[in-house]
């Protein structure tokens, strides 16, 4: 994936799925989630060994679902080695429990994409993500101060830029699954599946 860009706008995702998704996002907000952006995110090395984290979502829209990390991260490398990710949605207080299930390509988002993202942060996260070697080993949390009070002396009375190495990941769905709970684990799944010609198809599964 190294130098991939976004798509240039082109839609993957069908309406029915994005509004699917922004309903119940709105009904995970409206149940009081604690944070319904948080999203459990799955990698893999090159070789298939997988690890998982949980994330926040900061857009959607029909080319995917995006999330901000450090390239040199664990995260980071395993997205270049396998740019390919799962991300998964638990919201518990939501009806009988919902999940919703997504799994897809990965790609950069554009530098312009990612510049104005940075913008919108707090000055702090922002100091955070240049005083941060993200995955690597930290001798103490005083090196880690030290770091940031670094930054801080370095950018002090102007704006903080964007790290060159922190950006956007966009996951590009082939197939999304929306989980309904229900009792006696009688639950409801819908799954949209893409094709390789870029067709969508909804079917339903088992629970």
């Amino acid at each position: 994936m190294p130098g991939a860009r976004d798509n240039g706008g082109m839609s993957t995702l069908p309406d029915v799925i994005l509004h699917t998704f922004d309903a119940l996002f709105a009904e995970a907000a409206a149940a009081g989630e604690p944070d319904p952006t948080a999203m459990t995110l799955a990698t893999a090395t090159r070789d298939g060994v997988p690890s998982a984290r949980t994330v926040l979502l900061k857009a959607h829209d029909a080319r995917g679902f995006v999330f901000y990390s450090h390239l040199d991260g664990r995260k980071g490398r395993e997205l270049q080695a396998n740019p390919r990710a799962a991300l998964l949605f638990h919201w518990p207080r939501v009806r009988e429990g919902v999940q919703v299930r997504i799994e897809g390509a990965v790609e950069l988002v554009s530098d312009a994409e990612a510049d104005a993202y940075f913008a919108t942060r707090p000055r702090g996260s922002q100091l955070g993500a240049w005083a941060s070697r993200q995955s690597e080993t930290l001798e103490s949390r005083a090196v880690f101060e030290a770091r940031l009070a670094e930054f801080e002396r370095q950018f002090a009375g102007r704006e903080v830029p964007r790290p060159p190495r922190w950006t956007g990941f966009r996951v590009v769905p082939h197939a999304v699954e929306f989980w309904y709970g229900a009792q006696y684990r009688l639950h409801e799944r819908h799954l949209h599946t893409r094709d390789a010609d870029g067709r969508w198809t909804e079917r339903m599964l088992y629970p």
